[in-house]
């Protein structure tokens, strides 16, 4: 369960907010990659995957300690971010010989952010490697995801594997969640075109005057509940009402009350799993502003933000950095 949007400027900055929903605990920390960085992907029966050094340094979201992340901001003011598609992502099969342009789905993310500027070169840059179903036996198996990519121009873009094929999709609405496909949810919110955030008018009837019963009533009948395709409608529905920012600095905080509608305290969403029982909430979410290269980040137990300037990060460091935010206070007293 995640949650990606994005939210537009009129002087043209872009904004891109998102939460992070999983199962299990994740113990992500703001994590900072170098410029310069060699990386390694990995490939099927353990042969050698693709092999690159960074040009661009990124902040991101990693989990459990592993040299992955799942969201992240480069210095060029591109982000991409790893949604969850269980049940519809299919990955490539790598064909023989091929092993050395092969990387497993949590590579995509650092892969793209290290090499690219812009969504354009993000869609050729994925389509020079085999994405294969790589198991990560700390995160339950193989991890079925989609891929949000965005720049700071404005341009959005879906990657998602269908049926074992590489689909790449522009967003003109710059919203996404989980399954089904991407498209699918682009047809679905059509199921919802009579939703306005204008109020609905008294309805004139023979001998009453009805009104409506309080503020709101264009958007009755608004999903309200957490599945995604009910998560995706209403991202559409806010980001498209929410009042046009001026600037980034408006578009920051307008994408901080936005993603607040998506934030799923522990117990809200359960499941039994082998016996056990299992609660999907938001682990932390984050708020990119691509024009200004700012990355803010929030824990569940902690209600601060703490940012980033990647202007200010030295990026010619030669190792991965960890940033640890757990022993802050959450709130600030002021009696």
């Amino acid at each position: 369960m995640c949650t990606c949007l994005k939210i537009k400027a009129k002087d043209s900055s872009v904004v891109v907010a998102r939460t992070m929903e999983f199962g299990v605990e994740l113990d992500s920390k703001m994590t900072i990659f170098p410029r310069g960085y060699k990386y390694k992907g990995s490939a099927p029966s353990e042969k050698i995957g693709l092999e690159w050094e960074g040009e661009y340094g990124f902040v991101g979201m990693d989990a459990m300690g592993l040299p992955y992340v799942s969201d992240g901001l480069n210095e060029a003011g591109l982000y991409v971010g790893d949604l969850l598609l269980p049940g519809f992502a299919q990955y490539q099969d790598v064909p023989e010989g091929e092993e050395v342009n092969s990387l497993a789905p949590l590579d995509v993310a650092g892969y793209l952010l290290s090499t690219c500027q812009n969504v354009a070169e993000a869609k050729e840059a994925i389509k020079k490697v085999f994405v294969w179903a790589m198991n990560v036996p700390q995160l339950s198996g193989v991890l079925p995801l989609h891929f949000a990519v965005h720049d700071t121009w404005g341009n959005s873009a879906v990657f998602e594997y269908v049926k074992g094929e590489l689909n790449i999709v522009d967003n003109p609405l710059g919203v996404l969640t989980n399954s089904p496909y991407f498209d699918w949810h682009m047809i679905n919110v059509r199921n919802f075109v009579n939703l306005s955030a204008n109020n609905i008018p008294d309805l004139k009837l023979k001998g009453d005057d009805v009104v409506p019963i309080g503020q709101g009533s264009g958007m009755l009948g608004l999903p309200g509940d957490s599945t995604p395709p009910s998560r995706f409608v209403r991202a559409v529905a806010l980001t498209q009402s929410v009042l046009e920012a001026q600037n980034a600095e408006e578009a920051t905080k307008n994408a901080f009350h936005v993603i607040n509608n998506f934030d799923i305290p522990k117990g809200f969403v359960r499941e039994e799993r082998k016996g056990q029982m299992t609660y999907d909430y938001t682990s932390w979410l984050t708020i990119s502003n691509l024009k200004e290269k700012i990355y803010y980040y929030r824990g569940y137990d902690n209600m601060k933000f703490y940012r980033v300037k990647l202007a200010d990060i030295d990026f010619s460091a030669s190792d991965i950095r960890r940033l640890d935010t757990t022993n802050s206070d959450w709130f600030e007293e002021i009696s």
